[in-house]
């Protein structure tokens, strides 16, 4: 079976122009079919400010009213995202720019007002991808680079988390290609004591996750990254990388199975 890799990268490389341009050199490098995702970063909380609105946010992701929703879109869906897609084309890669809407990639279902309110924040079902839209772009040559903005097929853009979407992603591919995810960050993977980034845990399985989480060794929102992770393995996906964007092409990772 065919291979394809799906690489989420963090919203604190896309900060960083450099170390943005070192990360998509590597990826450029990987061989084979390869979809990235990428994350937000500060620049939409930035603007925020600068415009008057409020920045919400609980347990560390972001409440999206309307305008909040406006804001994020042209910031995730146009200005990082065609950055991100013209850097590319600069080193040669044949990239293409998607948010959700787009070919109806990533539909999405408006997460219910409770107990919190998120506004237009989107929920994905990775069975309604449209696998056959993304296949072809890849057995096209081209590189899918999506963006977490989704839509509900009912005309309303919605914000979802940029891990959840990589991970829906390639639970998606897993049916008709072999998938391997990776999450790419500012950290060399998983780290045993937050303070000491030499205290890689190279290998986390389902059983050693559940005794980290009771001796509150993972924490924050290192949770959800996780939780993704593993809910990728179970429904298909062969192998879960979480490592640094700049080790993207070499074997300093923390590796996840089941």
């Amino acid at each position: 079976m065919e291979k394809v890799k799906i690489v989420k990268i963090g919203g604190n490389i896309v900060d960083n122009p450099q170390a943005l341009e070192r990360f998509l050199g590597n990826f450029h490098k990987l061989e084979g079919p390869k979809v990235l995702i990428h994350g937000g970063g500060k620049i939409a909380s930035q603007l925020s400010k600068e415009l008057g609105i409020e920045v919400k946010m609980h347990n560390g992701r972001r409440i999206t009213d309307f305008e909040t929703l406006k804001l994020v879109t042209m910031v995730y869906a146009g200005l990082i995202n065609k950055q991100i897609v013209a850097t590319l084309q600069q080193i040669g890669c044949k990239a293409v720019g998607l948010s959700g809407a787009d070919g109806n990639a990533v539909p999405a279902t408006k997460r219910a007002a409770n107990p919190i309110d998120w506004g237009f924040v989107g929920d994905v079902e990775p069975s309604k991808i449209n696998v056959e839209f993304l296949k072809m772009l890849l057995d096209g040559g081209y590189t899918p680079v999506f963006c977490a903005i989704t839509h509900d097929n009912n005309g309303s853009l919605l914000n979802t988390n940029a891990d959840t979407m990589a991970s829906s992603i390639a639970r998606a591919l897993s049916s008709v290609m072999e998938s391997s995810l990776v999450y790419c960050f500012e950290k060399d993977g998983v780290l045993a004591n937050p303070d000491d980034d030499s205290s890689v845990i190279p290998l986390i399985t389902r059983s050693s996750y559940k005794e980290l989480l009771e001796k509150g060794m993972i924490v924050g929102g290192m949770i959800p990254k996780l939780d993704n992770a593993f809910a990728a393995l179970e429904e298909g996906v062969a192998e879960v990388f979480i490592k640094h964007a700049d080790n993207l092409p070499n074997n300093k990772e923390t590796l996840l199975k089941l």
